[in-house]
């Protein structure tokens, strides 16, 4: 599913510079579409029809999340399995997969997704009667942007989800883009001309990464999760015992267990989902919450339930 070598290079380098490939219009910046088949699909109504002749108006979005596309979705040996397909097969949920320029600001690529789904629910062939959001690290605080910016707004879109999924998701950031800032500026206090070109090229993060840092803040206060709609999140652990310290560290390996689960440890900073929503899934590594038979079982469980 769009997982070719150029494909895979492309969602790297959106990754690291895609804020300076969109500025400078380089044909090498990927614009938000959505994809089918590694192919981009128009959102226009007969384009529509053709691609999803049997869908009964009852979408899931899938976001994918920093310096990747959304062959991330793919089983290992398995590219036409995803979460998605499973999704469509059990429970009806016709699949839309993004595929989006992650080293943009989250807040800008949150604004251009709300306006696709506006144009998306008004193209549709037939009505759309639920959307359900499904993020995957980075692609979870883009769909939280996008609800706001829909709520906001006005968007008609936004009164057709009623579930969002939130997969490895660094709700209250990520270590290790705070660790590369730590490092640039250890390495500018060094007066020698070596190591100040090593901070140059660590601050070579684009503005997507550099806002994993703490994301989705308006004043330095959080912006909760929109009231009206059942909040899932599901939460990688590396050692097999959820406890261990190697968890309790380092989460997934990239995402904070706390962060994932949206626990800050201050008032007004927690988001509030109830802790059956809340899912750890251990011996697991970030990367594997894209395409693990543990998490669609999860996944289907909650959906099952009524929103």
């Amino acid at each position: 599913m769009g997982g070719g070598r150029l494909e895979f290079a492309l969602g790297v380098l959106n990754g690291v510079v895609g804020d300076y490939l969109h500025r400078n219009d380089n044909g090498l910046a990927t614009p938000m579409e959505l994809f089918l088949d590694g192919r981009p699909l128009q959102v226009e109504r007969e384009s529509l029809r053709r691609a999803y002749p049997r869908s009964k108006g009852r979408l899931a979005l899938w976001v994918h999340g920093l310096a990747v596309t959304e062959a991330v979705w793919s089983f290992p040996g398995e590219p036409a399995v995803t979460y998605g397909s499973l999704l469509e097969r059990d429970h009806g949920f016709t699949p839309l997969y993004l595929r989006y320029n992650t080293g943009l600001r989250i807040s800008d690529n949150g604004e251009s997704l709300a306006r696709l789904l506006e144009e998306l629910v008004a193209a549709f062939p037939v009505p759309v009667e639920e959307l359900v959001l499904v993020g995957y690290s980075m692609g979870g605080l883009v769909v939280r942007s996008a609800c706001q910016v829909a709520a906001e707004a006005g968007h008609a879109w936004l009164s057709r989800v009623r579930r969002a999924v939130y997969i490895g998701v660094p709700h209250l950031g990520s270590p290790l883009e705070r660790m590369g800032r730590v490092i640039s500026r250890v390495l500018r206090d060094i007066p020698n001309p070596y190591t100040l070109l090593i901070a140059d090229v660590a601050d070579l993060r684009s503005s997507g990464v550099k806002e994993l840092g703490a994301p989705l803040q308006s004043r330095g206060h959080p912006i909760p999760l929109l009231p009206g709609i059942s909040h899932h999140l599901l939460v990688g652990a590396l050692a097999v015992e959820e406890r261990h310290l190697l968890s309790l560290l380092f989460g997934d390996g990239v995402v904070p267990m706390a962060s994932a689960a949206g626990r800050a440890g201050r008032v007004g900073h927690d988001l509030l989902v109830p802790p059956e929503n809340v899912q750890v899934l251990t011996g697991t590594h970030h990367v594997a919450l894209a395409h693990d038979a543990r998490v669609y079982a999860r996944l289907r469980t909650w959906f099952e339930e009524a929103p």
